[in-house]
């Protein structure tokens, strides 16, 4: 039976990775911090995005290519940066570079991966992101910065919503650290799930790599630091300022959830803003993101690159966001629900999905173009500005 046939939804796909995953992997993945209401919030924003279907329009062709921070995508989504990737799934990060670049997704590279730059950026190709979780020591990030652009990487993405650690509480009852301690109930997890197992045994045991290089250099970090340790620093307006000066190409500022932090970013050198809540893994208190998504836009005007990600499962998702002021959009833990059902294959599989349920919906809303999914959105019952604009 094909992956399409058994897997015909994201959905089918999660449920066959929480088979596939050790628990303490699975709730790393899935969890959020406090009651994961963040979580709830971000899907029930979408669902509520309804649109007008459009009939005897004639044929549609939808085309889906997007033009983003000069470079063109496949279509509108692309593979958000997950810490320690590499644990979910063997080889996750060098899987997922492998279909960026075959199917012309960006895939953006955690500074807390499992691999370095050095590995990712050459397979990632031109379809490479580097993402940035702020080191304290200007040295270091200054260093990390060289190697990102030297491997390859072409976008940074500076990630400014983690103040400080979060709880996760679904992740401390799983007894999971990170780095991974592992205790006798986790090797019983681990010897119930074969694939997993084995896979790690190849790749090797999940580390912060990057980190580690400069955690030897530390002469203040605690003996019992982790790589971590060095990243805990908490941004201000001066350190955006180093950042923007070090990097020659496309900056992106990552976590942005109000309209007037939104224009002084744009004030301040940023090329794009990515609207996130973190996936409620930072703050449970958080608006859900497509609500914040629409102020900024509302705040920035047309003009402003903004990326959105939050709860996205489906081509619809991504029209939806599309609709409220998006120009791309990004998932993160369905890439890996799709490496834990299927492995490598997962992740090409779940990139057709996409692609269908977004041409599936297009032709359904009557129109050929990404930007005109807006004119069939439903906004208290009527059709958004220029509907029959197609």
């Amino acid at each position: 039976m094909t992956p399409d046939l058994r897997y015909p939804a994201l959905s089918d796909l999660k449920t066959a990775c929480k088979r596939r995953l050790p628990w303490f992997v699975w709730e790393y993945l899935d969890s959020a911090t406090g009651t994961e209401s963040v979580m709830r919030r971000n899907r029930a924003a979408l669902d509520a995005v309804l649109f007008c279907p459009s009939i005897l329009r004639g044929p549609v062709t939808p085309d889906l290519t997007t033009h983003f921070l000069g470079r063109d995508y496949a279509m509108p989504i692309g593979i958000a940066p997950v810490g320690m990737s590499g644990l979910i799934w063997p080889g996750a990060e060098a899987a997922l570079a492998r279909m960026a670049q075959a199917t012309r997704l960006p895939y953006c590279l955690s500074t807390v991966a499992t691999r370095l730059p050095e590995e990712i950026g050459p397979i990632a190709g031109d379809m490479g992101w580097f993402q940035l979780y702020p080191p304290k020591d200007p040295a270091i990030r200054a260093d990390i910065l060289s190697r990102a652009r030297k491997a390859g990487f072409g976008v940074l993405v500076l990630t400014v919503d983690l103040p400080g650690p979060s709880r996760r509480e679904r992740q401390l009852r799983a007894q999971l650290s990170i780095p991974p301690k592992l205790t006798p109930s986790m090797l019983w997890q681990i010897a119930r799930r074969p694939s997993w197992a084995l896979g790690t045994l190849r790749h090797g045991t999940p580390r912060l790599r990057l980190m580690e290089d400069y955690l030897r250099l530390d002469g203040n970090a605690p003996s019992t630091a982790h790589p971590g340790y060095l990243l805990r620093a908490a941004p201000d307006w001066d350190y955006l300022r180093a950042v923007r000066d070090l990097w020659d190409g496309p900056l992106v500022i990552k976590g942005v959830l109000d309209a007037q932090d939104a224009t002084r970013l744009r004030d301040a050198g940023a090329d794009a803003l990515w609207v996130s809540n973190h996936g409620g893994r930072q703050f449970d208190g958080a608006p859900d993101g497509l609500s914040a998504l629409r102020q900024i836009r509302a705040a920035l005007g047309p003009d402003m690159p903004l990326i959105y990600d939050g709860g996205i499962e489906s081509g619809l998702d991504v029209l939806r966001a599309l609709a409220c002021g998006a120009d791309f959009t990004m998932l993160g833990r369905g890439w890996h629900h799709a490496l834990g059902a299927l492995g490598e294959t997962g992740a090409t599989h779940l990139a057709r999905l996409l692609r269908d349920d977004l041409v599936a919906n297009m032709v359904q809303l009557g129109v050929n173009r990404l930007a005109q999914a807006g004119t069939r959105l439903l906004d208290g019952g009527k059709l958004g500005p220029n509907s029959n604009e197609i």
